[in-house]
C-alpha cells in the first residue's frame, strides 16, 4: 500500500509540475557564416508603441509648424518709399512670429525682401536686403536665434501687385516670411 501511495505522490507531483510550469520557448541560434551563434533580440511591444507616439507627436507638431508657417506668410511687413525701418503697427506682427519661431525651435524661415519699380536694380536689391535685415534683427533682439532666420533680397523683381500707382508700390514695399524645408 505504501508502495502504491508513493506511486501516486511521484505521478503527482510529476503532472504538478509539467502543468504548473509555463513552457519556455528555446531560441535556436543560427549560425552566421564565420560559424559563431547570432542572437536575436526579443522585441519589445512597448518600443513599438512609443515608436507610434513618437511619430504621432512629430507628425502633430509638423502640422503646428506648416500652419504657424501659414499664419506668418498671410502677415507682409510693409515698408514707407526708401526705408527700412520697422513702422510700430507690425511690431506686434513681428513679437508674435518671435513667438511662434521660439516655440517651434527647429523651424526656419527666409525673410525675403522686396522693393517697389523705382529705382536702379542694383540699388533696390540692397534696399531690399536691408529691409530683410532689419526684420531678422529685430527678431534676433526679440529672442529669436540667429541660426532659424536666412534672409533674400529680391528687390523689384518679385513685385506682390502689378502697376505703377502709390497703392501698387506700396504693396511691393516689404518683407515676406518663407518657410525653409
Amino acid at each position: 500500500m505504501m508502495k502504491r501511495f508513493g506511486l501516486a505522490l511521484l505521478l503527482i507531483m510529476v503532472m504538478a509540475m509539467s502543468f504548473g510550469c509555463a513552457k519556455k520557448q528555446v531560441a535556436v541560434t543560427p549560425e552566421n557564416a564565420s560559424g559563431s551563434a547570432v542572437v536575436e533580440a526579443p522585441v519589445d511591444n512597448d518600443t513599438a508603441s512609443i515608436d507610434a507616439a513618437s511619430q504621432a507627436q512629430e507628425a502633430q507638431l509638423a502640422e503646428e509648424m506648416a500652419a504657424a508657417a501659414v499664419v506668418m506668410a498671410d502677415a507682409p511687413i510693409y515698408f514707407d518709399f526708401d526705408k527700412f525701418d520697422i513702422k510700430a503697427e507690425y511690431r506686434t506682427v513681428l513679437k508674435h512670429n518671435a513667438m511662434m519661431l521660439k516655440k517651434y525651435h527647429m523651424m526656419r524661415v527666409l525673410i525675403e525682401g522686396h522693393t517697389d519699380s523705382r529705382g536702379t536694380s542694383e540699388y533696390n536689391l540692397a534696399l531690399g536686403e536691408r529691409r530683410a535685415r532689419a526684420v531678422q534683427d529685430y527678431l534676433i533682439v526679440l529672442g529669436v536665434p540667429a541660426t532659424q532666420l536666412e534672409i533674400v533680397s529680391y528687390g523689384e523683381e518679385r513685385p506682390a501687385v502689378q502697376g505703377t500707382t502709390e497703392a501698387v508700390w506700396a504693396k511691393n514695399r516689404r518683407a515676406e516670411f518663407k518657410l525653409i524645408k
